[in-house]
């Protein structure tokens, strides 16, 4: 006591109060747990704390705090640590794998009936800062764990040693890092709340996003970033009850708080979720009470789309909950409510995180029940379907197969080999290729999600997209299938690890290669050659070698004869780079073909390096540059410029021979920087746009294009003030999945073989029907596959063009209506771009 009462009278003497703005008052501190300034060398909410200072907190809170344990589960692009920070009592922490294998029983329903829930923890996880911007919860969630490691008495020992807490302290430390590098530099001495002010204002692309621009916050289901990938395992290997995901909104709001609007949960996630989110919500209202701030709950955002932070547990058998609270974007900042500062931010955070705790203590029984019921009763509906699995692959691509198989793996979902080779509705599923996913398991709910085609919805308005169908996003065959189509039981041997395609080349040759142009990496391949000066050629037509083996439109070849390099070389390039993306090497022999036109014929193209300019910078969509280069450096690993808008004018073009212009507004470039572009056209340069890039190419006259006015709400109707937002809302394309009929003959469709391609789209914006010859890919009559638009604006978009690809001069101009790259895990439209 007395060591206490001297550590008081120091912190008080030397004015370092900060500490105790935060904690509960009367709290019992143990002084041998280090504070976070003690550490760091600066109060919280004093300075944004850099993620290099969070990580180093963490592991001094684990070398002092028996109730602590930290481990490493992943890294960023930018190698920065992700940590998973354990804190509860000692005597869990010394039976912790023990705890965590017994929980795991909870959602396998075949242990799971006879386990007693009585004296089992719960799993709390609470995540921090998933938008890098939102930085109140990244510096917020040190005070939770210096509370949790240092507060002494009964409350806590109850708490910790009914609960296991894990701590996600910065689910985003690249976007993190960057963002408050820039408040850090912009902080004056005398904190301004002027909203105009530098230090509110980052700059392009801000902070929100990962290195390569992506929101982290919807990657929870595609799982195509490295820390969602980890962040996955780690929930998985834990199954938590309550998962908190803690956000910052607009300056003028105040706090939200689940659930959301009733009426956009997701039908396969069951009501007594929404019953127990309501119930802990009752303890957020009590704690932000007892601090006069100023709340709301089921007036916002939803639990329709799974694949956030806040709704991935709920169809994992947790609740999870969004917390929403106005941001200050900096230090300090003047809002409707009165002035935000940094510290009240973080307070929030706290406040919120210790009242999920509390309420997870309160309703610990009936969670852990919950979870155990969730998939006892997974099990029971999967039993009512009048089918019993669903399969899929591609015969064509058998690496897009697996990158879905790798997918669905992450979510525990089980795969197995179809027994023998499958035909369903006409549809031919080879067995080393395919993957069957039967319905009756634990993961049955988030089966059907993933792979079901929705189209009819309670409501018409969705927070996020309304549809992800991932064998179509992944351009692959899936059916579904029963005794009748199958046999009683068609599941072969189970898969755990999907093996990519294996590559090779086929054997040696002493005249020509060739590269079909199906394959998913075969791009890859292509580029490590052109980057080494190897000269190929691409065929415009299908053709057939002497041994009759028919190589499609699309397929490279490499002609020995014209190469400056020796065969040894070539094959051993060929061998590396086949052997590394998973490509076959076919040789050929003979110039002369079977069928369709001879080697040497002008239908096989120079195939030129691609030397890449994409613009990025203010008004350029980070997220869909960010998808871009993601792509061609990640996937492709081609070499990329990435030059900001307000540069082209000084930037001479004639080193690139593609420039990309994503979805944005073009403005900055002015009429100077229009007639620079399209004189760089004229002599032979390709422009690719999407999207709200396609007005800026009409308006500066480099494209032909014209456009559809999109529906609007009929004000003329007996529309209440009060609905007159939802009806406006209802015409809105927030993300769903339509049909496109293709000219598999184009260029811009080498490498597919279906005459209908899904793509994604989330915009109004729709072309006029135009020359049929410029737009090889259109939307068939009644395109809506999966997803919610508008009866109206269906109409306007059936049978437009969703491609544009014209002359100017000796190069090209090609116009994309949508985003054939979205979220990374749209690999059936990639081609799209890679083609471009």
């Amino acid at each position: 006591m007395l060591s206490l009462l001297l550590f008081f009278i120091a912190r008080f003497a030397s004015g370092q109060t900060d500490l105790f703005y935060y904690l509960p008052p009367d709290v019992r501190l143990d002084t041998l747990v280090p504070t976070p300034s003690k550490v760091t060398g600066t109060e919280i909410g004093e300075w944004h704390l850099s993620h290099d200072k969070q990580v180093l907190y963490f592991y001094q809170l684990d070398r002092a705090s028996k109730r602590v344990k930290v481990e490493r589960y992943g890294k960023t692009y930018e190698n920065r640590p992700l940590l998973n920070v354990i804190i509860t009592s000692e005597e869990n922490m010394n039976h912790l794998e023990e705890i965590r294998q017994q929980h795991l029983k909870l959602s396998d329903p075949r242990a799971s009936k006879d386990l007693n829930i009585d004296k089992m923890p719960l799993i709390v996880r609470l995540g921090y800062t998933v938008h890098g911007n939102e930085a109140s919860g990244a510096n917020a969630s040190l005070l939770v764990a210096y509370y949790l490691a240092a507060a002494r008495g009964p409350e806590i020992d109850s708490l910790l040693s009914t609960t296991v807490i894990l701590i996600d302290p910065c689910l985003n430390p690249d976007g993190y890092q960057r963002f408050i590098s820039w408040v850090n530099e912009n902080k004056p001495k005398n904190l301004n709340p002027d909203p105009n002010n530098r230090e509110a204002h980052e700059p392009w692309p801000g902070g929100r996003t990962n290195h390569y621009w992506f929101d982290l916050n919807r990657d929870w289901l595609p799982a195509q970033q490295p820390e969602s990938q980890g962040r996955l395992k780690l929930y998985h290997a834990w199954m938590p009850n309550i998962q908190t995901d803690h956000h910052e909104m607009g300056r003028n709001a105040t706090f939200f708080f689940q659930p959301g609007i009733p009426s956009r949960n997701n039908p396969l996630v069951p009501e007594k979720c929404r019953e127990l989110t309501e119930k802990i919500a009752a303890f957020h209202a009590t704690a932000l009470d007892k601090y006069q701030r100023l709340y709301y709950a089921q007036e916002s955002f939803d639990d329709y789309y799974i694949g956030k932070g806040s709704t991935y547990p709920d169809i994992n058998g947790g609740i999870g909950i969004l917390f929403e609270q106005a941001s200050p974007r900096g230090l300090i900042r003047d809002s409707d409510n009165g002035t935000i500062s940094f510290p009240m931010a973080i307070k929030n955070q706290f406040t919120v995180s210790m009242s999920t705790l509390k309420a997870g203590e309160t309703l610990r029984r009936e969670l852990l029940d919950y979870q155990r019921s969730f998939y006892r009763t997974a099990l029971e509906e999967a039993g009512k379907n009048d089918f019993t699995a669903f399969i899929f692959g591609s015969r064509e691509d058998p690496y897009r197969s697996s990158a879905l198989a790798e997918m669905l793996l992450m979510h525990d979902i089980r795969l197995y080999r179809p027994q023998k080779d499958m035909t369903v509705n006409g549809k031919t599923f080879p067995a080393d290729v395919s993957y069957v996913v039967p319905l009756s398991q634990p993961q049955y709910r988030l089966i059907r999600a993933v792979f079901e085609r929705r189209t009819t919805f309670p409501d018409s308005l969705f927070y996020d997209v309304s549809a992800w169908t991932m064998d179509l996003a992944f351009g692959l065959d899936a059916e579904k299938i029963n005794s009748k189509n199958s046999g009683k039981n068609p599941s072969g041997k189970i898969i755990d690890h999907p093996a990519c395609p294996a590559g090779k080349v086929e054997r040696r040759s002493n005249y020509a290669y060739a590269i079909k142009w199906n394959s998913y990496r075969a791009p890859a391949l292509v580029n490590q050659l052109l980057k080494r000066d190897v000269r190929l050629r691409v065929a415009t037509r299908a053709f057939k070698d002497p041994d009759s083996r028919l190589f499609e439109p699309g397929t490279v070849v490499l002609p020995l004869g014209l190469q400056e390099q020796s065969g040894d070389y070539i094959y051993d390039l060929l061998e590396k780079y086949a052997g590394k993306y998973g490509v076959t090497v076919f040789a050929l022999e003979t110039g002369v073909s079977d069928e369709g036109s001879w080697l040497g014929s002008g239908t096989f193209m120079p195939l030129k390096k691609p030397s890449v300019l994409l613009l990025t910078g203010p008004g350029v969509s980070s997220t869909e540059a960010g998808e871009v280069w993601h792509l061609l450096d990640q996937r492709l690993d081609m070499h990329v410029t990435l030059v900001e808008t307000t540069l082209l004018s000084r930037l001479r073009l004639q080193p690139y021979n593609v420039l990309i212009m994503p979805g944005g507004w073009y403005s900055s470039l002015g009429s100077a920087g229009a007639e620079k572009i399209k004189a760089w056209v004229h002599n032979g340069g390709t422009l690719i746009a999407w999207k709200s890039a396609l007005r800026w190419l009409a308006k500066n006259k480099l494209a032909d294009l014209h456009f559809k006015t999109p529906a609007k709400a009929d004000t003329s109707r007996n529309i209440t003030y009060a609905k007159i937002g939802l009806a406006k809302g209802a015409q809105r394309v927030t993300g769903a999945i339509f049909n496109t009929v293709v000219d598999l003959t184009h260029p811009l469709l080498f490498g597919y073989n279906r005459d209908h391609i899904p793509v994604f789209r989330n915009s109004t914006l729709f072309l006029k029907p135009s020359n049929p010859y410029a737009c090889p890919i259109r939307y068939t009559d009644q395109p809506l596959l999966s997803g919610y638009i508008s009866k109206e604006n269906e109409s306007l978009l059936s049978g437009t063009p969703a491609a544009s690809v014209t002359g100017l001069g000796t190069g090209k101009v090609i116009a994309f209506t949508d985003d054939h790259n979205f979220r990374a895990y749209w690999y059936g439209t990639n081609r799209l771009t890679i083609n471009s």
